[in-house]
């Protein structure tokens, strides 16, 4: 049934600004603060209190949109959203409407089927709402420290076709984001957060369903899980006759299912209108040329370059670009092995994977260069390279020295191989006569004997070469 629909997902992607103040006061924005520490009568909405724009709020706001190719506006306004939830105590949310900082833009995601553009309709200013604490049985309390702190809120194109475009779009934009430096980007924090604007039709069809959102997702995994649950959702719904309804949706990571939270508002129920205590946002052309030179080196650039100057794959290059760090270690890295494919590799395969997102790489740059050069050289093979790895982590060295005292070096004596290999076809006389059959797997049973023979150290390609003539 599944397989008969597309689903047609939008994100807004909302990203808290690394401003010392709030947006419109001179409240700190310090996450972790004891409730109710960081707010004035200005982020409460206390009668009578006056906004002031944050000019960094605004410098930060259209670096992100230079970043992600968006047209910057030298002429926008702020707006008044209005609408009553206990986290917002003035009743309305200070945002922009009809004239954004930043509009049409895009980025460029790396697939399993290749490269896919993904257009940002806008990107405009904010300020976030409270936070609401729930207390089981003893009511809802409202913390005010999170009202005014400053917000960019991303908002894609419907051209997002699966729950792995997602990931990878949202991958990309915190990438950008923290290259950039507007935010620490820290999503268990809620710096960056996402809401899931999801509908379905049947393939071919061109007019869009009618969507549900799935507000503030706070981690790739859980937008996954939502939009494959979401997706099932509504095409079995459909499929039996029913209508989807317009609606905001909850995701539940305990039980990995949505439920309604209220009916979805359209852009006339806010009553939008200019804020009358702020004046227009006013840039000039020398503003946007200084901020744009001092955006650094981006996602896409260095991985161009890494394409260009090392053969490596787009893939790779791009899982090394989404971490800053990462892709700083690699160069380093590069600038010294004379194999820096299979530094790449190690870096995406190994280091990425020991070292998670806010750890330090223990490990050398010239170590890990120096492993892809013995690599290179014939000296230890792929599966000793990712445990010469696992061992530099937890006490770097030279890896040449590491390997010598582990006695990890390479098995490609040929006479010892060959007396190997006849051991295992001797004892594998099933397996050789499958191979025989024209059953590739079998084959590669004998291998994985041969390197079990060897301890993992064999020579795979010799293995393979001996192992060929034998059978």
């Amino acid at each position: 049934m599944m397989q008969d629909y597309e689903m047609v997902i939008g994100l807004e992607v909302h990203v808290e600004l690394k401003t010392n103040t709030k947006i419109f006061c001179r409240c700190a924005t310090k996450f972790g603060a004891a409730p109710n520490t960081q707010c004035c009568p200005v982020c409460t909405g206390m009668p009578g209190s006056l906004p002031v724009l944050n000019k960094r709020v605004v410098e930060y706001a259209v670096k992100a949109g230079m970043a992600t190719n968006c047209r910057i506006a030298l002429n926008s306004k702020l707006d008044r959203k209005n609408y009553f939830y206990p986290d917002l105590p003035k009743a309305y949310q200070i945002s922009q409407y009809d004239k954004p900082l930043c509009e049409q833009g895009w980025l460029d995601v790396e697939t399993s089927a290749g490269e896919k553009r993904i257009g940002i309709t806008r990107i405009h200013i904010e300020e976030d709402a409270g936070k609401l604490i729930h207390s089981p049985g003893k009511g809802t309390l409202i913390d005010m420290n999170r009202c005014g702190v400053p917000l960019i809120e991303i908002v894609s194109e419907p051209d997002i076709r699966s729950a792995e475009e997602a990931k990878l779009y949202l991958q990309k934009l915190r990438a950008i984001m923290l290259y950039v430096g507007v935010s620490d980007c820290k999503m268990n924090e809620g710096s960056l957060r996402c809401d899931v604007n999801l509908s379905v039709r049947k393939k071919g069809e061109k007019a869009l369903g009618t969507r549900t959102e799935m507000k503030n997702l706070n981690s790739f995994q859980y937008v996954v899980k939502a939009i494959e649950y979401e997706f099932a959702r509504q095409t079995e719904l459909i499929d039996q006759g029913g209508a989807v309804r317009q609606e905001t949706r909850r995701f539940d990571p305990a039980t990995g299912k949505t439920s309604s939270m209220r009916s979805k508002e359209n852009a006339d129920d806010y009553r939008y209108f200019p804020d009358p205590d702020l004046v227009p946002v006013v840039l000039t052309q020398q503003q946007l040329d200084d901020w744009k030179k001092e955006i650094p080196t981006l996602p896409d650039e260095r991985k161009k370059n890494y394409v260009e100057k090392f053969g490596l794959s787009a893939l790779t290059a791009e899982q090394l670009v989404i971490r800053k760090e990462i892709a700083d270690y690699f160069e380093l890295a590069a600038a010294v092995t004379k194999a820096p494919k299979l530094a790449a590799n190690l870096v995406v395969n190994e280091v990425a994977r020991l070292a998670p997102e806010g750890t330090e790489i223990p490990v050398k740059p010239e170590h890990l260069a120096k492993l892809a050069d013995l690599a290179e050289a014939g000296k230890v093979n792929s599966s000793t390279c990712r445990e010469v790895v696992g061992l530099l982590f937890k006490q770097d060295a030279d890896p040449e020295e590491l390997i010598r005292r582990q006695g990890l070096e390479q098995v490609s004596d040929p006479a010892l191989l060959e007396q190997y290999a006849k051991e295992v076809v001797a004892a594998s006389p099933k397996a050789v006569a499958d191979y025989q059959a024209g059953n590739a797997k079998a084959f590669q049973a004998l291998v994985g004997q041969m390197m079990k023979r060897t301890k993992g150290k064999g020579d795979p390609a010799l293995i393979r070469e001996i192992l060929q003539k034998l059978v």
